[in-house]
Order: C-alpha cells, then structure tokens, then sequence
C-alpha cells in the first residue's frame, strides 16, 4: 500500500508564511492499494490538490471514507472535481448516525443546498453513491479491507484501519482518550473506570501491530487540560498509544491551526523527549502535506 498526506491541519485551513512546510490543508489522506485502487480518508480541503492529480486518471473510481461530519473533515467534498464528470465512480462511506437518521448522504445534502454552495447534489454527473457503515463491520475494496471503529468525539466518529496483504494503516480521525467524568471517591467512579479501561482496550486491539498509525494529536499536554472533552488527543496520549497498540510508525496529524511550523517541531520534540524510551523502538513523526509512505 502506498499513504499520501494531503491536509495535515485541524479545525480551519491555515495557509501562510507560518505552515509552508507541515501545510495549513484539512485532513485529507490518499491511500492506494496494491492494485492502485483509491482510498480516501476524509474530505477536508487537502482533498482539492489531490482531485487535481486525479484527472489524468479518467474515468476513475474513488472510495472516500468519512470519519465525521465536522466541516474540516467535509469542507473539500463539493470541491472534489471528479464528482461533476461523467464516466466516474464515486462511494462515499461513513456512519449512520441515530441522532439525524441519516448516513454520510447527508454530509452532501446540507452542503450543496443553494444556501451554502451554488451548484446543486443533482447536478453532479459522476455515478455517486452512499455506503452507510456500522462500527466493527468490515467492506471489502479489492484486496483491501476496511474496517471502521468507534472513537470518542463530540458527533459519531470513526476510525478505520485497512488492511491489505499483510500490511496495515490505522487512521483515528479526531480521536480524544475516553475519561472519567466522576471525581476519585465518587459513587459511580469506579464502575466508570473499568467501562474506560474496556474501551481503551478495544481500541488497543483494533490498533494492534498496524505498521502505520496516524492519530490525532492536535493538543500539548497543558492545552489538552484546558480542552478536555473538546473531542482530540494530545502528542503523549498518541506515542502512549502507539507504543501500547505494538504500532511500527505513528505519524501525528490534525495540527493545531494557531501553531505556527517552528511551535509544532518544538512540541513535538518535547512531546518525542518525555517518550525518549518509546522512540527508540518506535518510528515517531509529525505529519506533512506532501508526505508518501510506501509499506
């Protein structure tokens, strides 16, 4: 399998002087099996360059799994250039979520009404259709197979991990360690705890011996504990992962869009120093546009 980064930042694009080298494009990861078949993680604006090297590759077909439906994980969809060609196969997968009643079909619905966008669902000329995804339940996309885990954000999150002729990449879209809502002697504390060290453990098996993990790591410790409940982790809470998970290469992303690329290397190498025993059998780095992985 082969992994390109296209939009490494979280929450709204920051373009400028300050992330010319990470990039300042929303999440947006290009991944393509061992029979080049086309993978995309998400649809934040990073998913526009990548539709611009599409088009020599007409007619195509394209698998976009969805993690959630916060805008900086959609933004890009109705700039996703293949969608208004005729001749292209276009699936967008995500959760059916209980709340709305819908699945990732309303990701489109609300976007490209004339309110918000000035060309309309029905008049894009691709062959589009919409997979609804349940936790735990695995799609087949040629050799590769997809299978979507539950993760902990404020809206139904998933992530998913693609395995492929032995090799594997796990993706946690925005991801925030589960933790306790009850004070340490609390009545219900306890019960509380074992419910998350049940979760953490799922997650730890779903993760397990992948070759690459990406994770979102878009807090330092201390903005982390200014951010609890915001729905992401934190650069500790992803290297603890990867080294508990038996991950080979964690690659941290979803960037905090105010850290200019000097504070981003400074806290991550903060981050690597706390973990100096973990790094020297893990591979630990930061996400960039631009970046390819060949496993």
């Amino acid at each position: 399998m082969k992994l390109k980064f296209w939009g490494v930042r979280g929450s709204i694009p920051s373009p400028g002087e300050k992330t010319r080298r990470y990039g300042g494009n929303t999440t947006c990861i290009e991944i393509r099996t061992d029979d080049n078949e086309l993978i995309i993680l998400d649809g934040g604006t990073g998913i526009f360059p990548l539709a611009q090297t599409l088009l020599k590759e007409l007619p195509l077909t394209a698998h976009i799994f969805n993690t959630h439906s916060h805008w900086d994980h959609i933004q890009g969809l109705p700039f996703f250039i293949p969608i208004f060609i005729k001749g292209n196969t276009i699936k967008l997968y995500g959760a059916f979520d209980p709340v709305s009643g819908s699945g990732p079909e309303r990701i489109v619905n609300v976007q490209m009404q004339y309110s918000y966008f000035p060309v309309r669902e029905v008049e894009m000329q691709s062959g589009f259709e919409y997979i609804a995804l349940m936790p735990n339940q695995s799609v087949e996309v040629a050799a590769a197979t997809v299978t979507p885990l539950l993760l902990n954000h404020p809206v139904v999150d998933f992530g998913y991990r693609i395995d492929c002729n032995g090799k594997s990449i796990f993706f946690t879209g925005d991801h925030e360690p589960h933790f306790n809502i009850y004070d340490v002697g609390d009545e219900g504390y306890e019960e509380y705890q074992s419910l998350i060290e049940e979760q953490r453990l799922s997650i730890i098996e779903a993760i397990r011996g992948v070759d690459i993990l990406v994770a979102d790591s878009a807090y330092t410790l201390d903005e982390y504990a200014a951010k609890k409940g915001w729905g992401h982790g934190n650069f500790d809470g992803c290297i603890e992962l990867a080294r508990d998970a038996g991950a080979k290469m964690l690659f941290c992303t979803h960037h905090e869009p105010t850290r200019s690329d000097d504070d981003l290397e400074k806290v991550f190498a903060e981050a690597v120093g706390r973990h100096a025993d973990v790094a020297k059998k893990l591979d630990i780095r930061l996400a960039y546009e631009g970046l390819e992985i060949d496993i």
